[in-house]
């Protein structure tokens, strides 16, 4: 129950942040609707058991690595065909890790 908490609190925390990091505006607006998305599955998964806190964990940090890699993307005011290939790549990863860990009969709490 305790890890479930903390879950929770992390999702609660990454939503916000990548909500106010989404509003600075962007000229990725594709990837960023795909992040807002793939968060509130992990959001979702946390809430209801189906991602343990150590797979919620996983995909949150996944989450970090995207973002981190979208900044640097972003940082000369162009985000170039090859960088946006990349994330989408990086993006089709964490797509299908969510759907694996969501799935995988893993139940938070046991």
């Amino acid at each position: 129950m305790f890890m479930n908490t903390i879950a929770r609190s992390f999702t609660v925390l990454a939503i916000a942040a990548l909500s106010s990091w989404a509003q600075a505006g962007s000229n990725t607006p594709q990837i960023d609707q795909r992040e807002a998305k793939q968060q509130a599955r992990i959001a979702e998964g946390a809430n209801s058991g189906a991602l343990t806190a150590k797979e919620t964990q996983h995909l949150e940090r996944e989450q970090a690595r995207i973002n981190k890699v979208e900044t640097t993307a972003k940082a000369d005011g162009t985000v170039t065909h090859k960088e946006r290939q990349k994330l989408h790549a990086m993006q089709d990863k964490a797509s299908r890790d969510i759907q694996h860990a969501k799935h995988n009969g893993k139940v938070a709490g046991q």
